[in-house]
């Protein structure tokens, strides 16, 4: 766990323009940058960020937050790793909390393990690319299958000579541990000596989300029937086969915008494909499909299109793992290359256009497509019908959260249709699959919920809010005005003996104006806000912008989020610079005090009418008719007196 106190120093030292600018061409424009958006395509930019308020907004698509939420938007980490990025970037040494010996133990091997994998991928390119047997065995094989020399780059492609030790020995002469060569797969032992694991072979390096180097893949080069094609990494502490999609730390960018992620099944077709320009890909690697690969796709989209051989072998392995992909309500469509072909040579022969409109053109929902493929299967067989029913009924099964009812309904209406039965008995036939998997997970008790990585250290994003939805009218604007002059402006003079925070912390406890804001989030932001003046600490907008209360982060980010900046132009007609909201923050917080008050005040006459509305006696309706009359004059006064105008 990261202790509190380096949290902050990262948070310090954040510079919004420094950090976005690594992903983002930025241009400055009067007070503040802009840059294409990276979350959407145009060709416009729209995409706007300002220093002092250390946030950015897209016109174009809506999407704000600041720098954390940047990099969990943008590169899908979580914030306990923006945080680790950060850290690195500003070169602060994180200081962990007490941590028992085998969580120790564990993060040394883990970080000798990405060395130990950095120096492996170096040495391997070194031999591609800087020896002559590398380019004449391996540079030319690649240059022959149509790869260029860019993309070996790019994808950090290596080369592994045929000698017994040649890797071992360079990585021993640099100081590595033998036991750490061998937990990482890049050695074995023959002998009581280590020899390299990987000889005579294309390396692959296998990335995981933030780019580092986590394992290897080993293609043989031509033919050899003694040995296996392709050798991996075997499981350790980095490298879990479940949860790595090849490519998916190059994809990542182009799956987001393109809002769908493509699936092959061998790292050469994800290269291929990448290197023509369909960039949004990622390869499973020949195994079936988990949940922790289906969760990664599903933090850059939930448009799924699965791209295998023609073949029998290849439809039956596209359709592996679909029910899983249902149940994380992915939208999974399936598209199978001509017959003969792998993504691969496909691409390389019909180039990148032609290979994205096959896909255009052939894509299928893979369950209507399995139920054609398998009715061809069936034929008028009524046993192997009956099983068609009920695999088609457990696939749609899957689909049974509540966002999901539309679908499951117009599955089950279509695939109805195609094996000619009643739909109501498939419905019927659904709904059982649905009790039945509840039941056996009720029979199984509770399940356990993993311990956090670190206590107080939220995995959810730090900001990134949706746009403020049309319904928020003049009331919500008002609410969020309250708070953002509080944190703006609460440690500024009021007069002679308060704060900004002092004033308005008393006329919210004397007239109970707490009790007239809606949202009560923003109560709980105002409450926030208290705790930390009357503890002697001084509040920053950068103290809540990047609160680890992901909930806090959100609703700042969303308040001191507005789309209205002072024009440069004014400078010029005025021929001095126009006064700034730090120079007029005095009438902003009173405005927004007298809209609680007034609305207090017409609170009041609301209750009041009501209740003379119920008034029986002459007594009461007296009473009640010159409270009326008081708070109406309240209401006058404190707009003569602070200049505010009411509209009815």
């Amino acid at each position: 766990m990261i202790a509190p106190h380096s949290i902050q120093e990262v948070l310090n030292r954040i510079d919004i323009i420094d950090v976005i600018g690594e992903f983002v061409k930025l241009k400055r424009r009067g007070n503040s940058h802009l840059g294409l958006c990276p979350f959407h395509n145009e060709k416009t930019p729209s995409f706007t960020l300002s220093q002092t308020k250390e946030l950015y907004k897209c016109f174009g698509c809506g999407r704000s937050g600041n720098t954390i939420g940047f990099l969990i938007e943008h590169e899908k980490y979580s914030y306990v790793e923006a945080i680790r990025w950060l850290a690195t970037r500003y070169n602060v040494e994180l200081e962990e909390t007490e941590t028992s010996p085998e969580q120790r133990q564990r993060a040394q091997l883990s970080e000798s393990l990405f060395i130990l994998n950095k120096f492996a991928r170096d040495y391997f390119s070194q031999q591609l690319f800087d020896t002559d047997k590398g380019r004449d065995i391996a540079y030319s094989y690649l240059v022959e299958r149509g790869f260029t020399e860019e993309t070996m780059r790019t994808f950090q492609l290596g080369y592994c000579p045929d000698d017994r030790d040649g890797f071992s020995r360079a990585a021993l002469n640099a100081q590595f541990n033998p036991e750490i060569l061998q937990k990482s797969g890049l050695s074995v032992l023959r002998d009581d000596r280590p020899v390299d694991n990987y000889r005579g072979r294309i390396i692959f390096p296998i990335h995981n989300q933030s780019g580092k180097v986590i394992g290897f893949g080993a293609r043989v080069i031509g033919k050899n029937d003694r040995a296996p094609k392709y050798i991996n990494t075997p499981e350790n502490d980095l490298y879990v086969k479940s949860r790595i999609l090849y490519g998916s730390y190059f994809a990542r960018h182009a799956i987001d915008k393109q809002d769908e992620c493509l699936l092959v099944e061998g790292y050469t077709d994800v290269i291929s494909l990448y290197q023509a320009g369909v960039e949004n890909v990622v390869a499973s690697g020949g195994t079936s499909l988990t949940v922790d690969q289906l969760r990664l796709i599903k933090k850059y989209t939930s448009n799924l299109t699965i791209i295998y051989d023609g073949d029998r072998a290849g439809i039956k392995a596209a359709l592996r793992g679909i029910d899983l992909a249902l149940e994380e309500g992915l939208h999974v469509n399936l598209v199978l290359v001509p017959d003969g072909e792998d993504p691969d040579s496909f691409v390389r022969k019909a180039g990148g256009e032609a290979f994205r409109n096959h896909i255009r053109d052939n894509r299928k929902d893979v369950i209507l497509f399995q139920l054609e493929v398998s009715m061809q299967e069936v034929g008028d067989d009524s046993q192997k019908k009956a099983a068609l029913v009920n695999q088609i009924a457990e696939s749609i099964s899957h689909l049974n959260k509540a966002e999901d009812f539309t679908r499951q309904q117009d599955y089950i209406q279509r695939s109805a249709a195609l094996l000619r039965i009643d739909e109501q008995g498939l419905t019927n036939l659904v709904n059982k699959f649905i009790r039945d998997r509840q039941q056996k997970e009720i029979r199984k008790g509770p399940r356990e919920i993993p311990e956090p990585d670190s206590i107080n250290q939220p995995e959810s994003p730090a900001a990134l809010p949706e746009p403020m939805p049309a319904f928020l009218q003049g009331d919500e604007a008002h609410e969020r005005g309250v708070v953002r002059s509080l944190i703006e402006f609460g440690m500024k003079p009021w007069d002679d003996d308060l704060t900004v925070a002092e004033f308005i912390f008393r006329e919210i406890d004397e007239n109970g104006l707490a009790e007239m804001i809606d949202n009560k989030d923003l109560v709980k932001l105002i409450q926030a806000y208290r705790t930390e003046y009357e503890h002697g600490n001084e509040p920053t907008t950068r103290h809540f912008l990047y609160h680890q209360d992901p909930v806090m982060s959100q609703l700042t980010v969303s308040i001191m989020d507005t789309t209205h900046e002072i024009s440069p132009r004014w400078k010029e007609l005025l021929d001095a610079d126009p006064p700034s909201r730090e120079d007029l923050y005095k009438p902003e917080v009173q405005s927004c005090m007298n809209y609680l008050m007034i609305r207090k005040i017409r609170k009041l006459i609301q209750d009041n009418q009501k209740d003379l509305e119920k008034a029986t006696s002459d007594e009461d309706v007296l009473l009640l008719l010159n409270t009326h009359q008081h708070l109406k004059q309240m209401e006058i006064e404190i707009t003569r007196a602070r200049g505010t105008v009411i509209f009815k």
